[in-house]
């Protein structure tokens, strides 16, 4: 056995996309997920254990189709050795197909205990590359692996040399510079979280294949002002930059109330809502002086929908995947 048998990762939720930077920012909030691994003593009459607790506990597969197992199977994988037979709790607090990023937290989760349990031989950047070849994009895992605001664009010039030949991954042989963003102290943001969920897979098959080159453009000079939004909490450029007209405009119609609850967060004061990730949960990024109104009215807008949504604020998260042995 190792010296390290037992290790719990908690991952935060993540808010992808934040408006323009489809496919490529997201930021880290303060909602977990844990994910604790115990690596089973030989000789081992399984080679996998799961149990889950939380809200939605029920919903999560406990055989070796579970997310947070297949990273860690991936991560064996790589190295080129079998995975050890595992116990793995899950402690689920993002809920499920709510554009929380639930997903991610399994895959960072997975992947992070894994290279602890096998004595830490990847980099942080060796485990990044892995996670975003499973997610197929970067905005969730990069922020839930790192913390924080980040934006990722993807590098042939300056690849990293990989281990593993091979992969039939569309995103093999691709090199990732990640951008941290500072996220001013005066943005408060806020989630609406609806008691509906919308699979990623049905946000993603309702978006064009081609797109104008006004609307390129448009998204390109409204990922560099938002940006600076964030970092320096201009009021006038964040009610501009989180406009969009790459996936918004196609999505917005799958959430039910989608219009209302978004005009109610911008007449309470909001600088303008999201879709967070693929939705349903839409984001509202205000103030401080703004927010308990934004929380009320939001959460009163989805009601004359009949829908419950858990309406809060949440501080951003800047510490990512954290280990406890």
């Amino acid at each position: 056995m190792p010296a390290t048998s037992t290790v719990t990762v908690t991952v935060p939720a993540t808010t992808a996309n934040l408006g323009p930077g489809f496919d490529c920012i997201g930021a880290a909030l303060s909602l977990y997920n844990h994910f604790q691994f115990s690596l089973l003593e030989a000789p081992a009459t399984e080679k996998l254990q799961i149990t889950v607790t939380g809200a939605e506990a029920a919903k999560v597969k406990t055989d070796d189709s579970n997310l947070a197992y297949q990273a860690f199977v991936k991560l064996y994988e790589y190295l080129r050795q079998p995975p050890p037979p595992v116990a793995i709790h899950i402690d689920m607090q993002v809920p499920l197909a709510r554009g929380l990023g639930s997903s991610a937290t399994a895959i960072v989760g997975g992947l992070v205990a894994a290279n602890c349990l096998a004595g830490k031989p990847l980099s942080q950047v060796d485990v990044m590359q892995l996670a975003i070849e499973l997610e197929g994009h970067p905005d969730n895992v990069v922020p839930a692996l790192l913390g924080g605001c980040r934006l990722a664009a993807s590098s042939l010039k300056n690849q990293p040399q990989r281990r593993t030949e091979g992969s039939d991954d569309d995103l093999e042989g691709f090199g990732w510079e990640i951008c941290d963003i500072p996220w001013h102290s005066s943005i408060v943001p806020v989630v609406a979280i609806p008691d509906f969920e919308l699979s990623t897979a049905e946000a993603r098959k309702v978006l064009p294949t081609d797109y104008s080159k006004a609307d390129a453009i448009f998204n390109a000079a409204h990922v560099g002002l938002l940006v600076r939004a964030l970092e320096t909490g201009n009021e006038n450029w964040l009610r501009a930059a989180l406009q969009d007209k790459i996936h918004q405009p196609y999505r917005q119609s799958l959430i039910q109330g989608y219009e209302a609850v978004q005009q109610a967060a911008v007449a309470a004061g909001a600088y303008g809502t999201v879709i967070s990730g693929a939705g349903p949960t839409i984001l509202a990024l205000t103030d401080v002086t703004n927010v308990d109104a934004v929380v009320r009215e939001m959460a009163a807008a989805w009601r004359e929908f009949g829908v419950k949504a858990d309406v809060r604020a949440i501080a951003p998260d800047t510490q990512g995947a954290i280990i406890s042995a």
